[in-house]
């Protein structure tokens, strides 16, 4: 069964409504709701009929286009999911998706051989690999770094579109720190990802700096189209983030010349993947190889070269050194103490 673009608008609409959990949904808020999707996404402003938001639900609740989707009306009034966790993005793709997808897949293919599409390398992959899982049952010849887990992921595609649309935002944010989630009003400029989990760089309402919101601390969000949106102006995001590991970076940060020497077991695994792109070569030495890299002092950087343990020794900035070993030696501790409670000497002496 084709389907068409608006119509693919409307369900997609519909179902964003009847996810969210905090509000109750009746056939006229949804004609108002799709009427105003159209209106953002497409300049129509005739609206959307009674029928025709009644006919999407009753084929959204068939098996018509694979959705199967549990609507039900709750108190004779209320559109909900019967299951709170459904969503039609989450229903497999049917074969005739598939085979256009496939289309699509080989024509990025062709795309892939010029230089300025190298980037899409990895995304391709991933794309061919799940759609050959989807049609075959022979097991999977790529295994992608990833967490099926980690929350959030859907709200990419919403905050992506915020973004373009340069939309103020009223997000639920939860950060690990707080007991309770807060809302405030923010300003959204970009999304940014850092070892599969995603970022939104904003700035609030109240307040100048710019923050860093995990997708998955964030609860719900909504646009505010009557807010007027304020722009980060002076600021090139590709310049402003290629200075660092990872995402924590102040408005007055600056790169700093990191000196790291690693044992010639674990160089060639820097060389080959470097840690930044700013990584140059200073020194080869009998046992040891040394490194420099430009970039910002956060807590990223520290935490990459905790990661290589004792096959790493940061030669400066002093700062940095010190950071490092003091947080080294908190571990160390940690075993210490471990030691200590395992003493059978020590614990005979406590049992007297």
């Amino acid at each position: 069964m084709a389907v068409n673009k608006l119509a693919l608008i409307r369900y997609k609409t519909i179902d964003d409504c009847l996810k969210h959990k905090y509000k109750k949904w009746t056939l006229e808020d949804l004609i108002e709701k799709v009427s105003e999707t159209l209106y953002e996404l497409e300049g129509i402003t005739s609206g959307v009929s009674k029928r025709t938001i009644q006919a999407d639900i009753q084929l959204m609740r068939s098996d018509k286009l694979g959705y199967n989707a549990p609507i039900v009306v709750k108190d004779k009034r209320y559109y909900i999911y019967e299951d709170p966790n459904f969503s039609i993005t989450k229903v497999p793709i049917n074969n005739s998706d598939v085979d256009k997808m496939k289309e699509i897949v080989g024509v990025l293919k062709q795309f892939n051989a010029f230089n300025y599409f190298d980037e899409m390398s990895d995304m391709i992959a991933r794309l061919e690999n799940n759609l050959y899982k989807s049609t075959h049952k022979d097991g999977n010849y790529i295994q992608l770094e990833g967490n099926n887990q980690l929350k959030g992921r859907s709200h990419i595609s919403k905050l992506y579109q915020a973004i373009l649309r340069k939309s103020a935002l009223l997000i639920e944010y939860k950060s690990f720190k707080a007991q309770q989630s807060q809302h405030l009003i923010y300003y959204p400029y970009l999304l940014k990802e850092y070892r599969n989990r995603w970022f939104l760089i904003v700035k609030a309402k109240k307040g100048g700096m710019l923050l860093n919101l995990a997708l998955d601390r964030i609860i719900e969000f909504q646009e505010l189209p009557n807010e007027q949106f304020v722009a980060h102006d002076g600021i090139d995001f590709e310049r402003y983030y290629s200075d660092l590991i990872g995402v924590t970076k102040g408005i007055n940060d600056r790169p700093h010349k990191v000196i790291l020497e690693f044992d010639n077991n674990t160089a060639p695994y820097i060389t080959t993947k470097p840690l930044h792109h700013s990584q140059q070569l200073i020194a080869q030495k009998e046992k040891t190889t040394v490194f420099r890299i430009d970039v910002v002092l956060n807590f990223e950087l520290e935490r990459e070269i905790l990661g290589f343990g004792e096959c790493v020794k940061v030669l400066g900035p002093r700062i940095l050194a010190q950071k490092i070993k003091k947080r080294l030696l908190q571990a160390a501790n940690k075993y210490q103490v471990d030691e200590e409670n395992l003493d059978p000497g020590k614990q005979s002496q406590l049992a007297l």
